[in-house]
C-alpha cells in the first residue's frame, strides 16, 4: 500500500514548492540559499498539470525509507524509551502541581497541558518529514529541523537559520541537563529519607557524591539500543512503585469537596512550571523516531507517540488528582513519595524502587545532550583513540557538571519548576509552533496559510510566552525567598 503524500499540506492553493537542496545531497539544480524553485507546473498531453520532474522526485522521496541504522529500535523499545523519557520525577511532582492548582483546575489543566504537548510532537515530526523531503535527507534532528525552516521559510527571516539553530541546541542541552540535576535531587533526597530513618541522618550532598561514581560509569553506555534493557528495568520498577503509591494514596479518601476547585492566581506560574516539565519528552522525539526500525509506525492514532502519551497523561492526572485529594496542604513538595508514613517497610522500599528507576533513567536523558555537544569536538580529534577517550571523558565531565548544579540548589520542587519554565516550555511550547509556521510559510504567489492553523499556532505561542515568562518569575523567588 503506498505511503500518503504528506508534501505541504498545509498550504492552500498555489503550485507545491519542494526543490529545495541541502548539504549536497539534493539536485544541483537547487540551493537552499536560493530559495524556492522556479521550476514550471506543465500540461501533459490530456491538458491537465503535471510537475517537472525534480519537483516530482522530490515529491516521490520518502525519508523514512532512506535511513541506514546501526543500532535500530523495535515499535516496543521506542515505546519504552518514550514512556521512560516522560514518566520521570514529574510525575511524582504532580500532586505538588495541583496543590497549586486546585483539584478542578489542575485536572483540567494537566489533561489540557498533555494534548498541546502531544500536538505540538507532531507538530515537529511531520515538520521534520516536509522538510528531509524537500532537502532529499533521511533525518533531522530538533535544531536542524528549525534551521531548515527558517532557511527555506520567510526571506527576512532566512539570516537568522544559524542562531535558531544555536539557539534550539542551548534549551536542549539546558533541558536535559537539568532534568538530569533533578535526578540527582531526587534519588538523593530518597535515599536520605530512607537512609535516615533506619540509620543516620546526613546530609543530602553526601549521597550526591555517593552517586556520583555510579552516575559516571552509567553514562558511558553510547549506544541508544544498549540502553533498552535499563529502560525496561526502570519502566516496570517504576509501574510497581507506582501502584504501592496508589495503593496508599486511594486508602481513606476524604470527600473531594474538603480540596479546593481552584487556588489563588499567584500560585498558577508553580503549576505550569510543574506540569510542563513532567512532560518532559519532547527533546527525545525526533532521536527516537529517527531510530525506529519502522517510523512509519511512530505517528497516526493508534501509534507509537500516541499510545505513550495517552498513558503519560492518564498517570499524571491520576497521581496528581488523588495524591492532592490524599494529603491536601500537607503535601510534599518536589515528590509524594516523600509523603508516604516512614515507618512503614513498604512505603520505605517505594522510595528506593522510585530512586532506583529515576537513576537508572539518567543515561537516556543524557542522550540528547551528548548527540549535540559531542560532534563538534569529535572533528577535532584526529584518531579513533583520542576520539574514544575525549567521549569517554566530555561523559564524565558532563556528569560532574550536573553534579555540582545540583549539590548547589538542592530544592526539589524549586529546581523541577524552575527547569519547566525556562527550558521545557520554550522547547515544548514555544519553537514546535514557530517551526511549523515557517516550514509551511507560502513561498509563491497564490499560496496562503490555512487561517485555523495561524490561530493555533499564535494561540500556542501566546501560552508559551506567558507561562516561560511567570513561571520563570515565580520559580526564581521560590529559591531565593523559599519562605515567601
Amino acid at each position: 500500500m503506498p505511503k500518503k503524500d504528506e508534501s505541504q499540506p498545509l498550504l492552500v492553493g498555489g503550485p507545491v514548492d519542494n526543490d529545495l537542496a541541502e548539504r549536497g545531497t539534493a539536485p544541483p539544480a537547487a540551493s537552499l540559499g536560493a530559495g524556492p524553485s522556479t521550476s514550471p507546473v506543465l500540461p501533459n498531453e490530456s491538458g491537465s498539470l503535471s510537475t517537472s520532474k525534480s519537483e516530482q522526485s522530490l515529491m516521490d522521496y520518502d525519508p523514512m525509507m532512506n535511513r541506514e541504522l546501526d543500532h535500530p529500535t523495535s515499535n516496543c523499545d521506542t515505546l519504552i524509551h518514550l514512556l521512560k523519557g516522560n514518566v520521570g520525577t514529574g510525575i511524582l511532582a504532580m500532586p505538588d502541581a495541583f496543590h497549586n492548582a486546585g483539584l478542578v483546575l489542575g485536572t483540567v489543566g494537566t489533561l489540557i497541558m498533555g494534548f498541546i504537548c502531544t500536538h505540538c510532537m507532531h507538530m515537529l515530526v511531520a515538520c521534520a518529514h516536509e522538510l528531509c523531503r524537500r532537502t532529499q535527507v533521511p533525518s533531522l534532528g530538533f535544531s536542524e529541523v528549525c534551521e531548515t525552516a527558517f532557511r527555506t521559510g520567510p526571506v527576512p527571516l532566512q539570516k537568522y537559520h544559524k542562531f535558531v539553530k544555536n539557539l534550539i541546541n542551548v534549551f536542549l542541552c539546558i533541558t536535559q541537563l537539568g532534568f538530569c540535576c533533578v535526578y540527582f535531587v531526587f534519588v538523593s533526597t530518597n535515599l536520605q529519607e530512607v537512609i535516615g530513618y533506619y540509620l543516620v541522618h546526613v546530609d543530602i550532598r553526601v549521597y550526591m557524591v555517593l552517586l556520583l561514581l555510579p552516575m559516571i560509569v552509567l553514562n558511558w553506555v553510547k549506544s541508544l539500543k544498549y540502553l533498552t534493557p535499563v529502560s525496561l528495568f526502570a519502566s516496570i520498577i517504576t509501574v510497581v512503585g507506582l501502584g504501592i503509591i496508589f495503593f496508599y494514596m486511594l486508602q481513606d479518601l476524604p470527600p473531594a469537596n474538603t480540596r479546593p476547585a481552584f487556588a489563588t492566581w499567584k500560585q498558577l506560574p508553580l503549576f505550569f512550571g510543574t506540569a510542563i516539565y513532567a512532560f518532559e519528552g519532547i527533546g527525545v522525539i525526533l532521536p527516537l523516531e529517527n531510530n525506529m526500525q519502522t517510523p512509519q509506525d511512530f505517528g497516526g492514532c493508534f501509534g507509537v507517540l500516541n499510545t505513550a502519551m495517552v498513558i503519560v497523561a492518564t498517570l499524571y492526572t491520576s497521581v496528581g488528582f488523588f495524591g492532592y485529594l490524599k494529603y491536601g496542604e500537607d503535601v510534599k513538595v518536589g515528590s509524594i513519595t516523600l509523603n508516604l508514613p516512614k515507618a512503614d517497610f513498604l512505603a520505605q522500599s517505594v522510595r528506593l524502587m522510585m530512586a532506583l528507576a529515576i537513576f537508572l533513567s539518567y543515561g537516556l536523558q543524557f542522550y540528547v545532550p551528548m548527540r549535540i555537544m559531542w560532534p563538534p569536538i569529535r572533528r577535532r580529534l584526529q584518531t579513533e583513540k583520542a576520539q574514544r577517550i575525549g567521549e569517554y571523558t566530555m561523559r564524565t565531565l558532563l556528569v560532574l557538571f550536573t553534579f555540582f548544579l545540583a549539590s548547589a540548589v538542592p530544592n526539589l520542587g524549586a529546581v523541577i519548576s524552575l527547569v519547566g519554565a525556562v527550558s521545557s516550555s520554550t522547547l515544548a511550547l514555544i519553537f514546535p509552533p514557530i517551526i511549523e509556521l515557517m516550514t509551511f510559510w507560502p513561498t509563491q504567489p497564490g499560496q496562503k496559510l490555512c487561517p485555523w492553523m495561524v490561530t493555533k499556532d499564535v494561540s500556542i505561542l501566546i501560552f508559551g510566552v506567558l507561562g516561560f515568562g511567570f513561571g520563570t518569575y515565580t520559580s526564581i523567588v521560590n529559591i531565593v525567598h523559599p519562605s515567601l
